[in-house]
């Protein structure tokens, strides 16, 4: 099977996220089966324009705006041709329903509709625009195509937009899942992990732990992860720990000695914080949004709240504060984890793309 991807970052891209590492893991393990994969996406400072990565055609042209144009037409200038063309939308789609026309299988690959981050990433008249018209005008091009998501809350935001044949084919695993829940830090912690931006909501991690500190004196919070919001917060909140950017080793470490993990946000596709952090024994505390109350079973595997500093607080306070049920979370925490593969979920994306 020859498959063609459209995304507008790759994996080596300096602002990719968990869509990136998604597609990555997924179209590796395709071309280590012997399927061929290109993968088209735009430029960065440093990039090269065409180079192989774990078995992977990456190719790369124009930027995060003008990858959509250069996409149509590295399409209709390649001499390759393809079995499978992947749409995958991050808010912007490739429009590929429009112009592919040589009989190969269009699928959709979208993680999370956009609809709130409209309003906390992008100004005013653009994010009313976004939320209220072009998010709904682009997607209705691609009701009748094949569509793959990464939880069941998106897939019903899909089918309520009136797309007519969706899947779930969840994240996998970045970590090995221990065998047991390990040693925890021996005063209470609570750990924070991902991008410092306002769509992710950290500060309310921030305004939860101000609030508990009167009740658990000894709390410490560790945040771990870079974005433009760092230098602010660490002014604003100076009995935080900012971490900023670690490697992968020091950041397991973390939160594996972290009494639970603290996931805000506005919404997400699935939670990859929470189900890498459960595979090191540490249950999640998270807003009740989109993606989270997919990836967080409340009260199994972590605690799902309402979205909003003051709520956040309480489910810490709950967890943090009754030992059995953080105890027995946390064992959840790793059964919940052993669910999810890379390897089973490629096995399952193939299977569709069949």
């Amino acid at each position: 099977m020859r498959i063609l991807c459209f995304n507008w970052r790759d994996i080596r891209n300096p602002a990719g996220g968990g869509a990136e590492w998604y597609t990555h893991q997924i179209l590796k393990r395709l071309c280590a089966k012997g399927h061929e994969a290109t993968l088209f996406t735009s430029g960065y400072p440093g990039a090269l324009n065409e180079e192989e990565i774990d078995g992977i055609r990456v190719v790369r042209q124009g930027d995060r705006f003008s990858v959509y144009r250069r996409a149509k037409r590295f399409y209709e200038t390649d001499p390759e041709r393809y079995d499978v063309i992947i749409d995958e939308i991050n808010t912007v789609p490739f429009m590929t329903p429009r112009y592919v026309r040589r009989g190969e299988k269009v699928v959709t690959l979208i993680h999370q509709l956009a609809r709130e981050f409209w309003y906390y990433e992008m100004p005013y008249p653009v994010a009313w625009a976004g939320y209220h018209y072009f998010e709904h005008h682009w997607l209705k091009k691609y009701r009748d195509t094949m569509t793959i998501t990464v939880s069941d809350s998106t897939k019903n935001e899909l089918l309520g937009l009136g797309f007519k044949d969706v899947h779930v084919v969840p994240n996998g695993l970045n970590v090995d899942t221990l065998n047991a829940v390990p040693t925890k830090t021996s005063e209470p912690s609570i750990i924070f992990v991902g991008r410092l931006k306002k769509a992710k909501r950290p500060q309310d991690v921030a305004e939860a732990y101000g609030i508990l500190k009167d009740t658990h004196p000894s709390l410490r919070l560790t945040v771990v992860g870079d974005g433009y919001l760092l230098e602010g917060m660490r002014e604003k909140y100076p009995d935080v720990e900012f971490r900023g950017y670690v490697d992968k080793a020091v950041r397991d470490e973390l939160v594996a000695r972290s009494w639970t993990i603290a996931v805000p946000g506005v919404r997400e596709g699935w939670g990859q914080v929470v189900t890498d952090s459960n595979a090191l024994g540490t249950p999640a505390v998270g807003y009740n949004i989109p993606g989270l109350r997919d990836s967080i079973k409340d009260g199994y595997n972590g605690i799902l709240v309402e979205p909003d500093p003051t709520s956040m607080a309480k489910g810490l306070h709950m967890l943090l504060s009754e030992g059995d049920m953080r105890t027995k979370l946390s064992e959840n925490a790793l059964e919940w984890s052993r669910r999810f593969s890379w390897d089973k979920s490629s096995q399952e994306f193939e299977a569709l793309l069949k």
